[in-house]
C-alpha cells in the first residue's frame, strides 16, 4: 500500500483553525454597516477603524500605521523605498526565503548573520560594523523565527537596537508568530525598545486566516509619509473589505479567544514533534526547541547532499522544502525546516520516523 504523503513544506494554518462562521457573520455585518466605505476606494493607509485600533495597540498616532495585502507586500514597498542597487542588508542566517528574495530584487547585497540558540550572533554583527560595513537595514524575525524557531533574547534585542542607533541602520521587525507563544515569557518587541529606528511588521494571517491578506506596518515617524505616498501611487489602497472583516472580528471580542484556541491546537503538535525528534533523530541532528510559532529548524550532523535528501524523502512520501533557500549565502550544512502546525500528531510521528529512516539510508549507502 502506498504511504500517504506528508508535507513538511509551508507553514500554513490547518483548515480546522479557521473561524469560518464568525468571519461570515462579520462580513455580513460589515456590509450592512459600512458597504459605502469598504466597497469604495480609500486612502492608502487602510480601513480607518482597524488602523486606529492598531495605532492604539502600538501607542502611536494613526498616521504611523499602514495596512496592506499581507506583510510581504508591505515589506516589498519598504525595501523599494529604502534600498537601491548595491545597498547592504543584513538578515539572520537562516531567514525567511521569500523576504530574502524581496530584498535581493532591489539589487541589494544580502549578508547573513549566523543564528545562535538565543538569536543572532551579536559579536559577528559588531565585528562587521567595526570593520567598516554600513548596512541600510537589518531584516529580522525575533519571535519564533522562520525557519529556525529561535527567539531573540532580551539582551540581544537591546544590543541590536543600540547598534542600529549607533551606526544608523533601520530594523525591519517581522513578527507574525509573536502571539503564538505556548509557554514561557515574552520579551519586549524591538519596536518597544527603539520606536524611531524599527519598522514593525505583522499580520492576521496566522491569527485568523491568511486568505484575508491583512498585514500591517508600524512605522517610524520620519518614514511614514514617504511610505504612504509610495503605497498610494502603487495600488491606491488595499482591500478595505477584508480589513473591515478583521476589525469587526476584533470589535466583537473574538480575536483573543481565537488565539487561545490556536494555542491549544498547536501546542500538542509542537510537543509531539520535539518528542519525535528526540526519539528518532537525537544522534543525527541538532535543533532549537521553540516555545511557540510554527517551525522547528534542524541541522544534520555531517555532510549530506541536499538534492539526494530531497529525492529520497520524496520517494518515502515526504515533501521537504529545499533548506538552501533560507540562507543568504551558501551553507555547508544540511538544514531542514519542519513546520508542524498543519499536521496531526499521527502525521508528525510518522513523518519524523520516515525522515530518520531516509537519513540513516544515506549514512548506510
Amino acid at each position: 500500500m502506498t504511504q500517504p504523503v506528508i508535507k513538511f513544506t509551508r507553514g500554513v494554518p490547518p483548515p480546522e483553525s479557521f473561524p469560518t462562521q464568525e468571519i461570515s457573520d462579520c462580513a455580513v455585518s460589515l456590509l450592512q454597516r459600512d458597504s459605502d466605505i469598504v466597497l469604495q476606494y480609500g486612502t492608502s493607509g487602510g480601513y480607518q477603524p482597524l488602523r486606529q485600533y492598531l495605532a492604539e495597540q502600538a501607542g502611536v498616532p494613526l498616521n504611523r500605521v499602514a495596512i496592506g495585502e499581507g506583510s510581504l507586500q508591505l515589506c516589498d514597498i519598504a525595501a523599494r523605498i529604502l534600498l537601491e542597487p548595491g545597498s547592504l542588508v543584513y538578515t539572520e542566517s537562516p531567514s525567511y526565503d521569500r523576504s530574502i528574495n524581496i530584498l535581493r530584487r532591489t539589487g541589494a547585497r544580502v549578508v547573513g548573520i549566523p543564528l545562535e540558540d538565543d538569536g543572532i550572533d551579536i559579536t559577528a554583527i559588531s565585528s562587521r560594523l567595526a570593520g567598516g560595513e554600513r548596512p541600510v537595514l537589518f531584516y529580522i524575525i525575533p519571535d519564533f523565527q522562520n525557519p529556525s524557531g529561535t527567539v531573540l533574547s532580551l539582551e540581544k534585542r537591546q544590543a541590536l537596537v543600540d547598534l542600529a542607533d549607533k551606526f544608523g541602520f533601520w530594523i525591519i521587525e517581522d513578527s507574525p508568530y509573536r502571539r503564538l507563544r505556548y509557554c514561557g515569557v515574552e520579551n519586549p518587541t524591538l519596536f518597544d525598545l527603539a520606536p524611531n529606528r524599527v519598522v514593525r511588521m505583522s499580520s492576521f494571517s496566522k491569527l485568523i486566516g491568511p486568505g484575508l491578506r491583512v498585514g500591517y506596518l508600524v512605522l517610524p515617524e520620519s518614514f511614514a509619509p514617504g511610505f504612504l505616498k509610495f503605497a498610494e501611487d502603487t495600488y491606491i489602497n488595499s482591500s478595505y473589505f477584508t480589513q473591515g472583516i478583521v476589525y469587526e472580528y476584533i470589535r466583537r471580542g473574538l480575536l483573543e479567544p481565537n488565539i487561545a484556541k490556536l494555542k491549544s491546537l498547536y501546542q500538542p503538535r509542537l510537543d509531539c514533534i520535539l518528542t519525535s525528534l528526540s526519539h528518532e533523530m537525537g544522534d543525527l541532528a541538532e535543533w532549537h526547541k521553540p516555545e511557540g510559532g510554527f517551525f522547528v529548524g534542524m541541522t544534520l550532523h555531517g555532510e549530506f547532499d541536499t538534492d539526494e535528501l530531497l529525492a529520497r524523502a520524496s520517494h518515502a512520501g515526504l515533501i521537504l522544502s529545499d533548506g538552501r533557500g533560507f540562507f543568504p549565502e551558501k551553507n555547508r550544512q544540511c538544514f531542514i525546516r519542519l513546520p508542524f502546525c498543519a499536521l496531526t500528531t499521527d502525521e508528525i510521528q510518522s513523518g519524523i520516523s520516515r525522515l530518520a529512516q531516509v537519513i540513516h539510508s544515506m549514512l548506510d549507502k
